[in-house]
């Protein structure tokens, strides 16, 4: 099927993705790797990018179909962002072999803004690195209509990988997994942005 003008516009556009800090806890790690991942993917030059940090998104843990004028005015803070994002890439630490509160009260408040969409993710955490929390991940964010891509970034022992100014000390094999994992989220965004265009995602 032939695309028209605008289709194709969109369809060439840059992937907007959505880089999600998922630790609001006091003290947190997540800054160091999240501005690292940040910078990797802006080198990469194949998407555009919105960080969204959760330490800055207070959303209440009782979840409602009609929220109260405050948490109305929360959820305008960020979830036009989300809907915007063609793609999204998790930055989460290990938290009892899971992954942050924050992280998840973000997923459950919002439905359609994840459909349809391929979701990375960057972990870091002690000896597992925070694959635990990822595969957990995986299996929520599969509820949610979303892909989630093969390759990862973890970081294992995190706390030694980077120096005082926030640049890992060993780049070059975090640098090819960062390059292997935004390429595949860029293919599959534009793949299902393409899809999108031809038939909306109905679930």
């Amino acid at each position: 099927m032939d695309l028209n003008t605008n289709e194709s516009a969109q369809v060439s556009a840059p992937i907007r993705l959505a880089v999600i800090i998922a630790s609001n806890r006091e003290g947190r790690f997540a800054p160091i790797v999240a501005d690292w991942f940040v910078s990797r993917a802006t080198e990469h030059g194949a998407v555009e990018i919105e960080v969204i940090d959760l330490a800055d998104i207070d959303l209440p843990t009782a979840l409602s179909f009609n929220p109260s004028d405050e948490v109305t005015a929360v959820l305008r803070t960020v979830s036009p962002r989300l809907e915007a994002a063609d793609a999204f890439v998790v930055v989460t630490p290990e938290y009892n072999h899971s992954f942050p509160a924050s992280l998840k009260n973000l997923i459950d408040w919002h439905g359609t803004q994840w459909h349809a969409k391929p979701v990375g993710f960057v972990s870091y955490g002690g000896m597992s690195g925070g694959l635990r929390a990822v595969e957990q991940l995986r299996q929520v964010f599969a509820e949610m209509h979303t892909v989630t891509v093969r390759d990862t970034v973890s970081f294992h022992n995190v706390w030694g990988h980077f120096d005082e100014d926030g640049d890992h000390k060993d780049p070059s094999a975090c640098d090819a997994a960062a390059k292997s994992m935004i390429d595949q989220i860029s293919w599959w965004a534009r793949a299902l942005r393409t899809a999108k265009t031809v038939a909306p995602y109905t679930g």
